[in-house]
């Protein structure tokens, strides 16, 4: 399983402003290792983030995305002590869910 993800989210007015570093490696399936075998693609294909376990935001990736992606968004309507949490899925069938607190 992939190492946790950072998720910071802190309050400002009305809003919560969502700051997100996953750690994969993000393989497009087209370069070549050293012996000039092609690398397998390995990508996150879906990522969605829930405030208090409603769904907020969801997103669907490919392997144009960099590795060991970063990714911010609002969430309207959140408040200090509220639980924020990240999910995603990746093309193999690995996923990984982590969760924050808004401060």
């Amino acid at each position: 399983m992939a190492d946790p993800m950072r998720i910071r989210a802190q309050v400002a007015g009305d809003k919560a402003t969502v700051r997100v570093l996953m750690s994969h490696e993000m393989e497009t399936g087209q370069r070549k290792d050293a012996s000039g075998k092609v690398i397998p693609a390995w990508h996150i294909t879906e990522v969605s983030a829930s405030h208090n376990g409603k769904v907020v935001m969801t997103a669907q990736w490919g392997p144009a995305v960099s590795k060991n992606p970063f990714l911010q968004f609002n969430v309207k309507g959140a408040k200090a002590g509220d639980k924020i949490a990240v999910s995603w899925l990746d093309n193999k069938g690995d996923k990984r869910t982590d969760e924050a607190t808004v401060s």
